[in-house]
């Protein structure tokens, strides 16, 4: 784990980026105290959003099935860039 002050986390913001992406954690502190942490993203996957509905089903009301469902619609392949 590492500590830098917020001054030098604002002067290196990119390069605290990559190290977190390469799994550093950065404690982030001012005036002698702890502010922030920046870490790495938790790694997230279908399963686990499949999981995360599966627990809360019946939770959930029609009408957020029917807009998850028509999402789909709004989904293309075409490339917007090419014409």
């Amino acid at each position: 784990m590492k500590m830098m002050t917020a001054s030098e986390v604002s002067r290196n913001f990119a390069s605290v980026l990559d190290q977190a992406e390469h799994g550093e954690t950065i404690v982030v502190t001012r005036g002698g105290k702890r502010l922030a942490t920046i870490a790495p993203a938790a790694a997230a996957n279908g399963s686990a959003l499949a999981g995360f509905l599966a627990d809360r089903r019946g939770a959930l009301d029609e009408s957020f099935a029917e807009d998850v469902l028509g999402s789909r619609d709004l989904l293309t392949l075409d490339d917007p860039w090419s014409e």
